[in-house]
C-alpha cells in the first residue's frame, strides 16, 4: 500500500511540476505507454497528451497547486483518491476524486471526477 501511496503522491507532484522537461521525464516514469487519462472536460490519450492536458490546466489554475487529500484505497491494480486544487494553505476551489487502474508499477488509466468546481 505505501507503494502506491508514493506513486500517487508523485502523481499529484507531478501535476504541479512547472518545468516542462522535469514534467515530462515524470510523465515517461509513471505513465504507462498507452495511458488514457479521462475527467468530465476531456480524454488524453498517451503521454503527450497527457502533458499537454496537465499543461493546460496549470495555465488555467496558475498560482494553485494540487494536494493529495487524505489516504490513498488501493487494493490489486487500482486506485482510488481525492485530491484539491487550491492556494498554498487555503481553501479548495476544485475538489476531486480519481481512480487509477496500474499496470507493472505505473498509471494505465486514470478516471477523474469533479466533486467541487467554482460556479
Amino acid at each position: 500500500m505505501s507503494d502506491i501511496t508514493t506513486l500517487v503522491e508523485r502523481y499529484i507532484a507531478t501535476w504541479n511540476e512547472q518545468d516542462p522537461a522535469a514534467r515530462r521525464a515524470a510523465i515517461e516514469e509513471l505513465w504507462s505507454e498507452e495511458a488514457v487519462y479521462t475527467d468530465p472536460l476531456g480524454v488524453a490519450e498517451g503521454r503527450d497528451a497527457i502533458d499537454a492536458t496537465i499543461g493546460a490546466a496549470q495555465q488555467q489554475f496558475a498560482g494553485l497547486e494540487f494536494t493529495l487529500a487524505g489516504a490513498v484505497d488501493a487494493h490489486h491494480d487500482l486506485a482510488r483518491f481525492t485530491w484539491e486544487l487550491g492556494p498554498a494553505g487555503g481553501e479548495a476551489l476544485v475538489v476531486g476524486f480519481d481512480v487509477a487502474v496500474l499496470k507493472d508499477g505505473r498509471f494505465d488509466k486514470v478516471h477523474g471526477f469533479l466533486d467541487k468546481v467554482p460556479a
